[in-house]
C-alpha cells in the first residue's frame, strides 16, 4: 500500500508519500480499499501538531474516508468483502488502504457515490448534531452561520433550510457569498466588505439570529454574539481563524442566551445509539435529495499537498476529496 506518512509533525511539507506494508485486520477490524477521501480542517491541524488529538508517531493523517471492505477481522459481522463504506476514522485516510474498527463503517446504498460519501460523515454529522440536537432548531427560528462556504458551513446551510428555519449565510468573498446562495441561504453578508452587526441588524429587524453557528471564532465572534436573539443559542463549532475567542459572558446574561460547545466526535463515542440515529437519518436526507456534498474539486491523492495549499489559502468552497485509481 502506498500513504502520506507524518513522520515529524511541523507541517505539511514533512508529509512524505510511502510504500507501506500491507495492514491485517486485527479482531473487530475491517481492511478497507480507500476510494475517496476528503480534507477537513482538522487534518491540516494534526500535522501541524495544533489538534487536541496528538497520535502517536508515525502517523497517517485522513479523517475520513469511503472504500470497499477487502477483509474482515476475527468477530467481525453485519459487514462483507466488497461492501462498500464510509468512515469517519480519525487517521489512516490518506492512504490507498487502512484497518479500522468495524464499528466506525457506514453501510453505502450504490446511489451514493465515493466521492459524496468522503465528504459526508463529518460535515453534515457535526452540522445535524449542532443545529437539531444542541440548538433544538425550530422551523421559522433564524440561523446565522460563520464561515457559511467552507465543509461545515455548506453543510449546515443545507441542514438548516431543511429544517424549515431561515439561513443567513456569512463568508469572506461575494464569490462564496454567491456559491451560499445557490445553496439556498435566503440572505448572505460579507464580512470582509460589510458591517456584520449592522447587517444582521438590518436582516432581522432588529431581533437578531435565534441560533449563530460559529466554526471560525477568531473577532468575529463577539461582534455575531453582541447581536443574538433574546433566548438565543451560540454553538461554538470550532476556531478556524485561529484565535479562541473570550467571549464576555455578561450579553448571555443581558440576552438570556446559551453558549453551547458542539463536539461531535465525542458525542459519538459517549451516545453511540443517538449517533446511529441521527446518520440514519441525514443519509435518508441524502437519499432524498435534501442535501448534497458541496465538492470544491476533485484531485488525485498524490496531489495531497495541493490540497493542503488550496485550503490554507481559504479558497476552499465546500469540501475537497482525494481519490485513488
Amino acid at each position: 500500500m502506498k500513504a502520506w506518512l507524518c513522520e515529524n509533525p511541523i507541517g505539511v511539507e514533512a508529509l512524505q508519500w510511502l510504500e507501506l506494508p500491507q495492514p491485517v485486520p486485527t479482531a473487530g477490524q475491517i481492511r478497507v480499499q480507500i476510494k475517496a477521501a476528503s480534507l477537513n480542517f482538522p487534518d491540516l491541524l494534526i500535522v501541524q501538531n495544533k489538534y487536541q488529538m496528538k497520535p502517536a508517531l508515525p502517523f497517517v493523517p485522513g479523517t475520513e474516508f469511503s472504500g470497499v471492505i477487502t477483509e474482515l477481522g476475527e468477530g467481525v459481522k453485519g459487514l462483507a468483502v466488497g461492501q462498500r463504506i464510509a468512515a469517519f476514522g480519525g487517521l489512516g485516510g490518506f492512504a490507498t488502504e487502512v484497518c479500522i474498527p468495524a464499528t466506525l463503517a457506514m453501510p453505502l446504498p450504490d446511489a451514493f457515490s465515493f466521492e459524496d460519501a468522503a465528504a459526508f460523515i463529518c460535515t453534515y454529522a457535526t452540522s445535524h448534531h449542532a443545529l437539531m440536537d444542541r440548538a433544538a432548531l425550530r422551523a421559522g427560528e433564524t440561523v446565522l452561520i460563520l464561515g457559511a462556504a467552507g465543509g461545515v458551513g455548506t453543510a449546515a446551510i443545507q441542514i438548516a433550510k431543511a429544517a424549515g428555519a431561515r439561513v443567513i449565510a456569512a463568508a469572506g468573498s461575494d464569490a462564496k457569498c454567491d456559491a451560499c446562495k445557490a445553496l439556498g441561504a435566503d440572505a448572505t453578508v460579507n464580512y470582509t466588505s460589510q458591517n456584520l452587526r449592522d447587517e444582521l441588524k438590518s436582516l432581522t429587524a432588529g431581533k437578531g439570529p435565534d441560533v449563530i453557528y460559529d466554526p471560525v471564532g477568531g473577532d468575529l465572534a463577539e461582534a455575531a454574539f453582541r447581536s443574538i436573539a433574546w433566548r438565543g443559542r451560540y454553538l461554538v463549532i470550532g476556531f478556524a481563524q485561529g484565535a479562541i475567542p473570550a467571549l464576555p459572558l455578561n450579553l448571555a446574561l443581558l440576552k438570556g442566551a446559551s453558549i453551547v460547545g458542539v463536539f461531535w466526535g465525542e458525542f459519538a463515542k459517549r451516545e453511540p445509539g443517538a449517533n446511529a440515529k441521527m446518520l440514519g437519518e441525514v443519509a435518508g436526507w441524502y437519499a432524498a435529495c435534501k442535501i448534497k456534498p458541496v465538492l470544491d474539486r476533485v484531485l488525485d491523492m498524490e496531489e495531497l499537498p495541493a490540497a493542503f495549499a488550496r485550503m490554507a489559502a481559504r479558497k476552499v468552497v465546500g469540501k475537497l476529496v482525494l481519490t485513488n485509481p
